[in-house]
Parts: C-alpha cells; sequence; structure tokens
C-alpha cells in the first residue's frame, strides 16, 4: 500500500492555526478534494473536529484513544499503525491528511506528499513536521502567482528516493 501525505503548508512549517487554514485557496480546496476522493484517509481527532465531520466519497478513518466520537461514516483507530492497518483494506493508496501529531507519525513511513507550498509566513499554532527535502524528489510542479486575497503558491508532489 502506498502512503501518501497531503499537506498545505507555508514556508515556515505553518499548517494550521486555531483549528483552521490561516489562508483562503479555492484551487487547494479543489486540488485536495480530486486526489483524495475514492480513498481511505487518515486524520487525527483535531483535524476531524475542525472539519466538522466525515467527507463524503472517501472512507474516514479518525486516530483517537476517545471512543466517544459517534459517527456511522468513520472508523475509529486508537494508533496510527492501526488506522494504516485498516487503511489497507480500502484501496492502494492512503492519504493522511492531518494534523501535525498525525503527519510527524507518518513521515517516515511515506511514499509520497502532495504538497501545496503557501509563498509567505504565517502565524499559527499547527506546523507540519521538519521536512529533509534530499530524501525526497520533486517529480511534480504547478506554480500560482498570487490573486487578490489568495497568496502565492505551488503544487509540488514529491516522491521518496
Amino acid at each position: 500500500m502506498k502512503i501518501s501525505l497531503i499537506v498545505a503548508m507555508a514556508e515556515n512549517g505553518v499548517i494550521g492555526r486555531r483549528g483552521k487554514l490561516p489562508w483562503h485557496i479555492p484551487e487547494d480546496m479543489k486540488e485536495f478534494k480530486k486526489k483524495t476522493v475514492g480513498k481511505p484517509i487518515v486524520m487525527g481527532r483535531k483535524t476531524y473536529q475542525a472539519i466538522g465531520g466525515a467527507l463524503p466519497g472517501r472512507t474516514n478513518i479518525v486516530v483517537t484513544r476517545r471512543s466517544s466520537i459517534d459517527n456511522p461514516d468513520l472508523i475509529l483507530a486508537p494508533s496510527v499503525h492501526a488506522a494504516l492497518k485498516l487503511a489497507e483494506e480500502y484501496g492502494p493508496e492512503v492519504m493522511v491528511i492531518g494534523g501535525g501529531e498525525i503527519y510527524a507519525a507518518t513521515l517516515p513511513l511515506a511514499d509520497r506528499i502532495y504538497l501545496t507550498e503557501i509563498h509567505e509566513t504565517v502565524e499559527g499554532d499547527a506546523t507540519f513536521p521538519p521536512l529533509d527535502r534530499s530524501l525526497w524528489a520533486e517529480t511534480a510542479r504547478e506554480d500560482f502567482e498570487k490573486s487578490g486575497e489568495c497568496p502565492a503558491f505551488s503544487f509540488v508532489v514529491l516522491d521518496r528516493k
């Protein structure tokens, strides 16, 4: 099974602020949907709560030690390892969608990263773990200019060397 991380990250590693994305990029939301629909997705409890529910068209696996989450559209897993094992049953590629702790646990196992690079520094309280780019080959890049309130950004695909 291929383990892929999908993340939007500012230049300083910030991925979130107070449970939300610190930017609004409609193209990124479309790309996220395109890349994740039909696949199992793994997320932490805080990410699930920030989203506000299960994402349609995907197998939603939430890593949590709390069994109080009651949603028939979710599969609960007590650990990242258990979540990845469960995901194997639902497709050849699992998409890890956050948050920071889940990314930190899965980065060493990842085969691919779908990265939206936000070309600015932002304040936030959730960060992506340090990324050693020497371990990754950039296999695709699409750059977008700043437009109105939308910052400049790039869609990048990184494959483990």
